[in-house]
């Protein structure tokens, strides 16, 4: 951003749509920080089964915002996929494994249900502006605002419990990781939700927890439940169901509510009678039906 020229620079961007995502930034922090923080008053089970709060927040916000429609498939799919949670939940239940203190379980539940409704804003605002704007812009943004307040955050709330860490270069090793990890995700997340959906890619996140169990059966020795793998394919056959039918978008994109400035450039809207472009979003990206042309300005 700071290389590039025109509106696309960062001066530029920062000029018309700073404190947008100065929002957005903060938002995508407290989602996070929420629901780890949740872990200190509940157990792990209540953190996986209420974090699939964000499916339903993502469909609602993708239904007004984005006026994405959605079939009946979509919805079978969805409520396999959630099913599948729930199986390894119950598993967790059954071999023991429900980490965590449990104290004030309100408390928790209602941090992860906070985080979870956080993060399904947060999405949703991504795929619309790597939808309509650039990939690089939210990138560049999310990580100015994102380390900035953060930062912020981390001196007030959390310094005392920073200087209690025991650091040696194995704690810094895992710090690293974790950190990689996450560069990882915010890389390659805004290029699944532009090819996908918010909805799609929140889904196919129900399977990080299996995923780190199964490591967790060779580094810490979990106890193993069959469970665990009916839950696997359980989510799977979900994702397959949601992508088997695209969704579609309920009348021309540009009446999105803007991410722009209102003082933006005026937009030609085609003389009456004349075909709007239908678009319809699937599993490879966006497709656009052959109809006449409509100049955006």
């Amino acid at each position: 951003l700071f290389i590039t020229t025109g509106e696309e620079n960062l001066l530029a961007i920062l000029k018309r749509r700073w404190w947008k995502y100065m929002i957005l930034g903060i938002i995508d922090i407290e989602a996070n920080y929420l629901v780890v923080k949740a872990y200190q008053y509940t157990t792990l089970t209540s953190v996986q089964l209420l974090d699939c709060f964000v499916i339903p927040v993502v469909i609602l916000l993708s239904w007004f915002f984005l006026l994405v429609r959605y079939k009946a498939v979509h919805f079978i799919g969805i409520v396999v996929c959630i099913l599948g949670m729930g199986c390894m939940a119950g598993a967790d239940v059954l071999v023991g494994r429900q980490q965590g203190a449990g104290e004030n379980k309100l408390i928790g539940d209602l941090l992860v249900l906070g985080g979870a409704t956080l993060y399904g804003i947060s999405n949703v605002c991504e795929e619309y502006i790597v939808r309509n704007l650039s990939r690089v812009e939210f990138l560049g943004m999310i990580g100015l605002f994102g380390s900035f307040f953060s930062g912020i955050q981390l001196a007030i709330m959390e310094h005392k419990e920073l200087l209690k860490v025991p650091w040696d270069w194995q704690i810094g090793l895992l710090y690293v990781g974790f950190s990689s990890c996450m560069f990882g995700l915010y890389s390659f997340m805004p290029v699944v939700i532009k090819k996908t959906s918010a909805t799609a890619v929140n889904l196919s996140l129900l399977t990080a927890d299996l995923y780190s169990l199964f490591c967790g059966l060779f580094l810490f020795h979990y106890k193993f439940s069959g469970l665990y793998l009916l839950s696997f394919f359980t989510i799977l056959v979900g994702l397959v169901l949601y992508s088997s039918t695209s969704t579609y978008v309920a009348q021309d994109p540009r009446v999105y509510k803007q991410f722009r400035n209102p003082s933006g450039p005026v937009v030609d809207l085609p003389a009456t009678g004349q075909l709007e472009p239908s678009v319809t979003y699937t599993s490879l990206g966006q497709e656009t039906e052959e109809e006449p042309h409509v100049r955006v300005a």
